[in-house]
């Protein structure tokens, strides 16, 4: 939703709550700047009586009007969230609860809209929905439940969050249809109700209900049509169809309208989903065959992310691209860099989904059933012994899917840093360095002996004659020509660590490279994977892998079937 939409949204809200008089006093400032567009700080030489007069005369109505007036013009994001505290006090001071929502819902719309920062933008959020309960007014309201659904449609909750904006857009609907509502009031409610509907395609999208979302992106447009108030509306429109028809293989059809969108956007200065649009524009010349020029937009993508740290969950896919395309033209540099940057993204998103995910269940869901059981509670006492069971139910399942989340991040965490290991010494592509300086051998090894029979555990090593089952100390002395004592000695001066380190290594890094470079490998046991590396039981190769690489190879290989699985279906 734009700045814009915010700045004109509770208008006429403020002017039914002033006496006519002041209406008027305050009207005649506002004509000097009213028309000055956003983010333009030419306003403020007018904007600045406008909040004195409201101090001075201690009209806290006025006031927050006006310091929601500094949020809109300020150009500066940090500008605009001094604003937004100031609006707060403000809004504290006039012990209003209807300003105190307002108050708290504009900032967690900078938060969420200029910063990204959903954390923040739920906590602002929240407050604004504990004040908004009991208004009278149902526009601030389903504003609220708007804002709450943005975060939960980020979440991935797309069914409850769809429910929300359903539930908006009918009130949405029914207000911009209304005889009795002057043009102020019709135009703000076609705007929430056109954000409501772009927020709704988004949820369709991604519950694959492909035949709604293309229902509501013709009635958007038709909506829209070209009048210039709706220009960031029909670009999110215009992105939606496109979106569609890249889906449908219309490629010629999808670059023109995601092309078309791209202005809009811009101007609208929504990061994210000029993302989007690049990822799709770029998406859609790689399936022309036109891998040039979708790098191009690909790359765009990065740049945003660098500069903003953050990046949507269905953008995951354009680092994918990204390093299979250094992979191909052979770009080691670019690979290992891209690669960087997936990680990034993961963690990024991952901590926000940690955060979010229980607290938009403990802080809002059970906040509204706590809610429906003080109404059940006038009915009849077996109603109020129901909600409790199900309140009970609802924390049970949030806290055990807190707990297997948690564990699951955990073991995931563990799997990326192997997987990440495992990719920088691919592109690499160098061998590790065993052999440590002469000057820290001991004394009594000749140092020709020693790099004979460093040449021979080479060639031991190259061969994957470690995989030997029953392998000892004695037996491959015996095997390459030399004594248990000496080999053990060069072993652990040359290697850095005993011989049943060093075998152990040998074993587990190979069959590490074997699960990871072929999916067959997969499918085995991990008694058959032990007996392939030469461990003979199951628990100590376990053990074993665990040790040397952090995570159960049972949780490995889940991982990595999970990973081949997501990259086969996109």
């Amino acid at each position: 939703m734009t700045r814009k939409i915010f700045f004109i949204l509770f208008i006429g809200f403020f002017k039914l709550l002033l006496s006519q008089e002041e209406y008027s006093d305050y009207q005649k400032l506002r004509q000097k700047f009213e028309n000055i567009e956003e983010n333009d700080a030419r306003a403020f030489p007018f904007l600045r009586p406008y909040i004195s007069k409201a101090k001075k005369e201690k009209n806290y109505k006025e006031l927050v009007q006006g310091y929601k007036d500094g949020v809109f013009y300020s150009s500066e994001n940090r500008i605009k969230l001094k604003y937004s505290d100031s609006m707060i006090w403000a809004a504290n001071q006039s012990k209003d609860g209807d300003l105190k929502s307002i108050a708290y819902l504009e900032k967690g719309v900078i938060y969420y809209y200029h910063y990204k920062k959903f954390q923040q933008a739920l906590n602002e959020y929240l407050k604004a929905y504990e004040y908004s309960k009991n208004t009278k007014n149902e526009f601030l309201k389903y504003q609220n439940l708007y804002h709450i659904g943005v975060v939960k449609s980020y979440l991935g909750y797309y069914q409850d969050a769809s429910e929300l904006f359903k539930n908006s857009l009918e009130y949405y609907d029914r207000e911009k249809s209304r005889s009795n509502l002057g043009p102020n009031a019709i135009y703000n409610s076609k705007k929430g109700y056109l954000n409501c509907l772009h927020q709704l395609i988004i949820c369709y999208r991604h519950l694959e209900q492909y035949k709604e979302a293309d229902s509501a992106i013709q009635i958007g447009l038709a909506e829209v049509g070209n009048n210039p108030e709706y220009a960031q509306e029909k670009g999110y429109f215009l992105l939606s169809k496109g979106i569609s028809e890249y889906r449908n293989n219309q490629f010629q059809l999808a670059l023109s309208n995601l092309n078309q969108s791209l202005s809009a956007i811009k101007k609208s200065r929504d990061f994210s989903r000029l993302s989007l649009d690049y990822f799709y524009i770029g998406k859609t010349y790689y399936s022309l065959k036109n891998a040039k020029e979708s790098m191009i937009y690909f790359k765009k993508v990065d740049s945003i992310f660098k500069e903003n740290q953050f990046i949507l969950p269905e953008l995951r896919e354009n680092y994918e691209i990204l390093i299979d395309q250094s992979k191909k033209e052979k770009n080691q540099t670019q690979q290992l860099y891209y690669t960087t940057q997936l990680l990034k993204a993961d963690s990024i998103m991952s901590k926000d989904f940690t955060y979010l995910s229980p607290k938009i269940h403990k802080d809002y869901d059970t906040k509204t059933l706590l809610e429906e059981k003080e109404k059940l509670q006038k009915i009849n006492y077996l109603g109020t012994i129901v909600i409790i069971v199900l309140i009970i139910w609802a924390i049970g399942m949030v806290t055990l899917f807190t707990k297997r989340h948690k564990k699951a991040k955990e073991v995931k965490k563990k799997y990326v840093l192997l997987e990440e290991k495992f990719l920088v010494h691919q592109i690499e592509n160098v061998p590790k360095k065993l052999v440590f300086p002469v000057e820290e051998r001991k004394s009594s090894l000749n140092e020709s002996k020693v790099e004979e029979l460093l040449q021979k555990l080479k060639s031991f090593e190259d061969k994957k004659e470690f995989t030997q089952k029953g392998l000892t100390l004695s037996k491959l002395a015996t095997q390459l020509n030399t004594n248990s004592n000496y080999l053990s000695q060069v072993i652990n001066d040359c290697k850095g660590m005993n011989f049943n380190k060093y075998l152990s290594e040998l074993r587990i890094n190979y069959i590490t490279n074997l699960l990871f470079e072929n999916k067959e490998y997969l499918k085995y046991s991990i008694e058959t994977l032990a007996k392939e590396c030469g461990i003979a039981s199951r628990q100590n190769f376990s053990d074993l892998f665990f040790e040397l690489n952090g995570i159960r190879p049972t949780d490995f290989i889940k991982n990595r079937k999970q990973e081949l699985d997501n990259k086969n279906n996109l």
